[in-house]
């Protein structure tokens, strides 16, 4: 199974930007990380940054039939992208948000994220942790996708 971490505009530059709300970690040493529970899960894991919305749509079509999940964090675009919102419900495939901070906590126009509708959950403010949350939660989703799919074609035969 494979999972893409999309990854938006402006965390490429983790590690050296805002340290006091992102944290010192780069988003190298994040990847690494999540390659190792994948690795642990026997997953297949694929990252992806860009800081241009229409990259982030097309990368997240390009998932369909590729790809069994996507964890994403469409930064700032979380609170402004339809079209990032609109290419999730396109694909069908269980998706789950991802920030380090806790958008709750910060300026107001950060409260409303346009992409959680469409996504199975929204981990937020755990820092970098919040990826291995992410990883755990997709892994489960798609166990439980795995499972369900499973009995309904027994139950066919």
């Amino acid at each position: 199974m494979k999972i893409v971490v999309i990854q938006g505009p402006n965390l490429n530059m983790l590690g050296h930007r805002e340290q006091n709300i992102y944290g010192p970690m780069k988003l190298e040493e994040i990847h690494t990380q999540m390659e190792g529970v994948a690795k642990q899960h026997q997953f297949e894991i694929e990252f992806f940054q860009s800081n241009l919305e229409g990259e982030i749509v097309d990368r997240i079509q390009e998932c369909m039939g590729e790809a069994d999940g996507i964890i994403i964090n469409p930064a700032a675009y979380s609170h402004t992208s339809i079209a990032i919102r609109d290419a999730i419900s396109s694909v069908s495939l269980p998706v789950v948000e991802v920030h380090i901070s806790n958008i709750y906590r910060r300026e107001e126009f950060r409260h409303k994220s346009l992409i959680a509708p469409v996504c199975a959950g929204q981990i937020c403010g755990f820092g970098p942790f919040g990826y291995h949350l992410a990883m755990i939660s997709m892994i489960q989703i798609l166990g439980e996708l795995t499972a369900m799919r499973k009995a309904q074609s027994e139950a066919q035969a």
